[in-house]
């Protein structure tokens, strides 16, 4: 079973877990804070990946150091490190996440500027874009990237807009190039 689909089986049951119980942002946030803390402290995943380390040993970290968290954060990786799967943890995370959103109607938005974005301009991308594609929130993350040369390209999902000045002259040189044939 590939990698994707063992994630979405354990998103897919910690998202229902989390709606039963009525704490998806919770989980959310605490599962946000163990990817924060594995991409900080690579000799954590080293301790993971060591098969010299007991999955006991592993087991009584995880509850020493994450005792503060949810029943169901702790448990989620204690399964993890049972199953040996503390690898699909990020991609876990990532389809939970895209399973609250949609749930809530909240897209998450990658927009690519020459220059970071005022908060008056996100909000007029944030509201133009939540309604083109039927969503109740749009979340923002602006990403400067100098080598355009103006406008914006807004990436959702798989959907990319692009109103760059590269591709509007993109498309000028296309038309006349078609009309001259």
């Amino acid at each position: 079973m590939s990698n994707s689909a063992v994630a979405n089986r354990y998103a897919i049951a910690l998202f229902d877990i989390g709606t039963e119980k009525s704490n998806l942002p919770q989980l959310e946030e605490e599962l946000n804070a163990v990817i924060e803390v594995f991409n900080q402290d690579k000799e954590l995943n080293a301790f993971f990946d060591n098969p010299r380390v007991s999955k006991d040993e592993k087991k009584n970290f995880i509850r020493e150091v994450f005792k503060s968290f949810s029943q169901e954060t702790v448990n989620l990786l204690l399964v993890l490190t049972d199953k040996s799967r503390m690898n699909s943890l990020k991609q876990i995370v990532k389809s939970f996440v895209d399973m609250k959103n949609e749930a809530r109607g909240i897209a998450e938005a990658d927009v690519y500027s020459v220059r970071a974005l005022t908060e008056e301009e996100q909000q007029q991308i944030q509201n133009v874009f939540a309604k083109k594609l039927d969503k109740n929130t749009l979340r923002i993350n602006n990403i400067i990237d100098e080598s355009i040369l103006g406008g914006l390209k807004v990436r959702v999902g798989n959907q990319i807009f692009d109103g760059t000045v590269a591709r509007k002259l993109q498309r000028i040189e296309q038309s006349v190039v078609s009309a001259n044939k």
